[in-house]
């Protein structure tokens, strides 16, 4: 998709870029907004408590985002230890990039409906395509980020209800494997067309487009 965007309609690679930058910069600002709201100044001190999208951006995951469709940000760095809730303090960091991404497509869902009732804009009004993208590409950054998979903001929660210590091989299992495990899921899960991702996410798209 986003390399035939750039080929037959540049303008709307131009939103798709755009879109994106504010999934990524709105997502990890929130995750450091978070960690100093909790008692870390890790983040801030490094310069990512900022909406600046070149302070969050990974160019290699960035790249990938653009031309295949797939991506990452550049993670935002805390001490748990600093952290003024020391069990769920992870999970709350965690969670603060997915809801960002909420907020932004509710957002966008809400400008859309307005203008769905007020205004007759044609089909392919780039306004609304930038609106389209952003919602969409908000939807899907928050429900893969809610994986309990590490690296993915889910694991955080996961490890939350997993804090006893009957659990930590569980944890280094998953910690220590869990980059790998998610490679081979979205490979396997792409390429033997399993579509478990494909269906969850369009499941949860046609449920919000039908606010729309």
């Amino acid at each position: 998709m986003p390399l035939a965007l750039l080929t037959q309609n540049p303008l709307s690679f131009v939103a798709w870029v755009i879109a994106i930058l504010v999934a990524l910069s709105t997502h990890e600002f929130m995750h450091a907004l978070a960690g100093t709201l909790l008692g870390d100044s890790t983040a801030k001190n490094q310069g990512r408590l900022t909406l600046n999208p070149i302070a969050h951006v990974d160019l290699i995951g960035f790249l990938a985002l653009i031309f295949i469709g797939f991506g990452w940000g550049k993670p935002v760095p805390f001490n748990p230890h600093n952290l003024r809730y020391k069990r769920w303090g992870p999970s709350l960091v965690a969670l603060a990039g997915p809801s960002a991404n909420f907020v932004v497509a509710l957002s966008s869902m809400a400008v859309l409906k307005v203008l769905n009732i007020t205004v007759a804009l044609p089909p392919g009004n780039l306004l609304l395509q930038f609106l389209h993208l952003l919602l969409l590409i908000n939807i899907i950054l928050m429900v893969f980020n809610l994986l309990p998979i590490p690296p993915l903001d889910g694991s955080k929660v996961l490890f939350g209800f997993l804090s006893s210590p009957r659990y930590n091989n569980l944890r280094y299992t998953l910690e220590t494997r869990g980059p790998m495990i998610l490679i081979l899921f979205i490979i396997l899960d792409g390429f033997l067309g399993i579509g478990i991702l494909s269906r969850l996410f369009g499941w949860i798209i046609n449920f919000v487009y039908g606010f729309v």
